[in-house]
């Protein structure tokens, strides 16, 4: 298992395999999810994904983006963030029930492990998310 700091991620550097010198798929950045690459992204990703289901027009969805943002660099390596537009993709809205957005979902091998309904502080993602990292 490698490590990648995150700052040397916000310093736009490209990390690489401490054994092989491979150049490792971190994905700093919130990674579009959608029905057609669900299983590919989520349920066949080798680290928890913290999927983030919004929509456009939502005014929370909205506010809570910048601090998803951070997560995926601050966590890059450890979870792989995903957003998900509701609008867009109602299979895979349909198979979480959305009622109401934001909604967060923390899923390890395609299985949901956590769910945050609501905007939330950013601190308080964190917490969730640590949690099930361990």
């Amino acid at each position: 298992m490698n490590r990648v700091p995150a700052d040397k991620l916000r310093q736009g550097l490209q990390p690489v395999c401490g054994r092989c010198r491979q150049t490792l798929k971190v994905e700093s950045r919130p990674i579009t999810i959608t029905d057609k690459n669900f299983r590919a992204e989520v349920e066949r990703s080798p680290l928890p994904v913290l999927l983030d289901l919004w929509a456009p027009w939502c005014g929370p969805c909205r506010a809570i983006a910048p601090a998803l943002e951070e997560l995926a660099v601050e966590l890059a390596g450890r979870i792989r963030v995903g957003k998900l537009n509701v609008d867009e993709n109602p299979e895979t809205s349909a198979r979480f029930q959305v009622r109401s957005i934001p909604l967060l979902v923390i899923l390890r091998e395609g299985q949901e492990v956590d769910r945050m309904v609501g905007a939330m502080e950013k601190s308080a993602i964190a917490q969730r998310v640590q949690a099930i990292l361990g």
